[in-house]
């Protein structure tokens, strides 16, 4: 009687020293679980993210040692949160990522690193007397977002900042921001100056106009000889200044019915052109200059050119080669 006694009282003793326990929330996504109170001790499990764990003694600055299922172990205290018999303020956590995933806040970064320390120690400042506020396990992809001090990088974590030494990070890709689509516009082909026609035409305007001085002194008032002189020399002045001095203009579609890229030009104006481009399947305009006997275009990479034979026919020149006829 008196054994079955002292059994039920010890029983009683346990129970309450199990319901003593506090009760503490993991916050990591997973929780390495080591065989001493060492972070270079053998890892013995792992516990997930938000499951609660027993915590047998807390009496370490470091680590806590937890009640599993199949036996005992000690974790970092900086990845657990106290839900039940709360006793005094629990110590800030730097709630982390699983190893070599990043974390929003690292892709929404300039660089990316990789933690090669194991529990490396997040400060509050830059500064190795400033007060640890976590720290990060090993192979850890973390986001720094300050790396102008000598000693120590600024890093981003999910619920906050801190500070790290430098000696423990490895670089691995910069994180590249968004490229931004940007619309490109055809420039406008510029055309050479050529003053040589101009010139022409003045030294055909002084010819004619010596020719018109001496058939009005020599011509002893025939009016035939001084008539034709007249229409001799408007005819031959009009034929050189559309040759040599007015521009040329192109006005309508020109299309072609051969297996090549641009399949028509429709000059809308003196200086604007669309063009059907079959390779592509797409229609875009364009500025387009008149230089001579050339107009000149571009698309948003290759340089057009049409040689105009007539009024009714242009010819491509270059990879644009083909016959073009107004519709």
């Amino acid at each position: 009687m008196t054994r079955t006694l002292f059994l039920f009282f010890a029983l009683f003793i346990l129970s309450l020293t199990v319901n003593a326990q506090d009760m503490y929330r993991v916050t990591a996504d997973k929780l390495r679980v080591r065989e001493t109170k060492d972070s270079k001790s053998r890892v013995i499990g792992n516990i997930a993210h938000n499951e609660k764990v027993a915590v047998l003694d807390a009496s370490d600055a470091k680590f806590y040692k937890v009640k599993l299922k199949n036996g005992e172990g000690w974790v970092s205290k900086d990845f657990l949160e106290k839900i039940a018999s709360a006793t005094k303020p629990n110590t800030p956590a730097v709630t982390t990522t699983a190893p070599n995933a990043p974390t929003q806040s690292a892709q929404a970064s300039e660089d990316l690193y990789r933690v090669t320390a194991d529990d490396l120690r997040v400060r509050e400042k830059a500064d190795t007397k400033s007060k640890i506020v976590g720290y990060l396990p090993k192979n850890e992809n973390v986001a720094v977002i300050d790396s102008s001090n000598t000693t120590f990088f600024k890093i981003k974590v999910t619920n906050g900042e801190g500070w790290v030494s430098k000696e423990f990070l490895v670089r691995i890709s910069p994180v590249k921001p968004p490229v931004q689509k940007t619309t490109i516009a055809a420039s406008v082909p510029q055309s050479n100056k050529d003053y040589s026609g101009i010139i022409f035409i003045a030294v055909v305007a002084v010819i004619l106009f010596a020719i018109l001085y001496f058939s009005l002194k020599y011509a002893s008032g025939n009016k035939f000889i001084i008539g034709f002189s007249v229409i001799v020399i408007l005819v031959v002045g009009y034929f050189c200044y559309i040759t040599f001095v007015a521009e040329k203009v192109v006005t309508g579609t020109f299309a072609s019915g051969e297996d090549i890229q641009y399949k028509s030009f429709n000059f809308k104006s003196k200086d604007s052109v669309t063009v059907s481009d079959a390779y592509n399947d797409s229609i875009f305009t364009s500025k387009y200059v008149i230089d001579g006997d050339m107009i000149k275009l571009y698309d948003q990479q290759n340089t057009i050119m049409l040689l105009i034979r007539d009024e009714q026919t242009l010819i491509g020149e270059g990879f644009t080669r083909g016959t073009f006829t107004k519709k």
